[in-house]
């Protein structure tokens, strides 16, 4: 029966330590927040596990701005962006989002959706035909494997950054339609994909390059306009998803791209053509959000954003070959993801539940979401996150390694 195997199932993810469990956030999001599991009483906690790299969810004027586009707009769309669900919102953003783009995707228009994994499981099968061959990093987000594998495409992944082995199946491929697809910031690790040597591939070898920027977006390169910027790169080969629900602190996802590509996707992109469109008050509050991002406000984020990263990573070094037989390391990441590698399932949801005991939520990752035995302590950063809460986790993590070691 069904139920009995699926039992099994469970069972067996429980024995391998991989049974996750969903927690129930009882305020805003922001670094302290009032946190309930199952029927335990809520308390409250030091969050350092949110995407909100800006600590822009919470933000008045966003808060303000969704409260206004919902007045004027109201509650629902009604309808997918194809029937009568496309509001005059939905079209200012993807103007402004075409606007901020064009700097590096010449005549750039944008395509916005519900999520980014709708945005990825949109564009990785609709450009991707029969004849195409998409070329994947082996640590790409879970959205844009699962559009490859939709896609009717053959499937070439490539070890980690290794672009010495990306360049050989470039060179034995003799495919008219060929696909690059990478993360910018690798969301497990924090590391950063090689755009520019990626694009010169894609250049050097008549394809195309499609870039996941959901971690970059509004946090790296000039007034935080994501991965593109960042590097300085210029390209009509470039195809771009950016989220909106993370560094921008509202929800949803957007394609830019040459206009072309957006406009095929307007007309075959099933995960855009059959659902109905997010509520036009996200997209309202979406445009407040790029202001914050691109002007002096959100420029002071990043820049304390990056001063909270250098601390975290100075006192983590500092910790870690205090207790190096504890087999800890930090991935190399200079962004706002700072994965602690502890090794073991057990081991990572015991550190865990150690910092949970101090008030401290930062959730243990485990396989399949990483590399078996290399389960981690994904710590996440925010510029809502002060010095004193970076001290606080640091001081956290050296109670714990003392109690480990003991």
């Amino acid at each position: 029966m069904l139920i009995d195997h699926l039992n099994r199932q469970l069972r067996e993810r429980a024995d391998q330590a991989l049974t996750r469990t969903r927690r129930t956030t009882e305020s805003p999001c922001a670094p302290q927040q009032r946190v309930a599991i199952g029927s335990q009483p809520s308390r409250d906690l030091l969050a350092f596990c949110s995407n909100d790299y800006l600590g822009l969810a919470h933000h008045p004027v966003l808060v303000d701005a969704l409260a206004e586009g919902a007045r004027r707009f109201g509650a629902g769309s009604g309808a997918s962006h194809l029937v009568s669900g496309h509001s005059l919102a939905h079209a200012t953003l993807e103007e402004e989002l075409a606007a901020w783009m064009a700097p590096n995707i010449p005549n750039a228009r944008a395509l916005y959706f519900c999520t980014g994994f709708m945005a990825n499981m949109a564009l990785v099968p609709a450009l991707s035909a029969q004849a195409a061959i998409i070329f994947a990093d082996k640590l790409n987000h879970a959205s844009l494997v699962d559009g490859a594998l939709l896609s009717k495409a053959k499937l070439h992944r490539y070890a980690h950054r290794n672009l010495a082995v990306l360049e050989r199946q470039l060179k034995q491929c003799d495919t008219a339609i060929k696909l690059i697809v990478t993360d910018a910031v690798f969301s497990m690790d924090g590391d950063l994909a090689d755009l520019p040597a990626l694009l010169a591939l894609a250049e050097r070898f008549d394809a195309w390059l499609v870039v996941d920027d959901a971690h970059g977006f509004g946090v790296l390169g000039t007034q935080g306009r994501g991965s593109l910027a960042h590097f300085g790169l210029c390209s009509e080969r470039l195809i771009y998803m950016g989220t909106l629900g993370k560094a921008a602190g509202v929800g949803g996802a957007f394609v830019a791209a040459h206009p072309t590509i957006i406009e095929w996707l307007v007309q075959t992109a099933r995960p855009y053509i059959y659902t109905t469109a997010a509520p036009p008050a996200i997209a309202h509050a979406l445009s407040a959000s790029l202001q914050l991002i691109a002007g002096p406000e959100g420029e002071q984020r990043r820049a304390h954003l990056h001063a909270l990263v250098a601390q975290l990573r100075g006192d983590l070094s500092k910790l870690i070959a205090a207790h190096a037989h504890l087999g800890w390391s930090l991935a190399d990441s200079a962004t706002a993801i700072q994965p602690l590698i502890v090794g073991s399932n057990a081991a990572a949801l015991a550190l865990s539940a150690a910092l949970d005991a101090q008030g401290l939520w930062v959730p243990a990752i485990r396989p399949p979401t990483v590399p078996v035995g290399t389960a981690r302590l994904r710590i996440t950063l925010s510029a809502a996150h002060t010095a004193h809460d970076v001290q606080r986790l640091v001081d956290g993590l050296a109670v714990a390694a003392k109690d480990l070691h003991a």
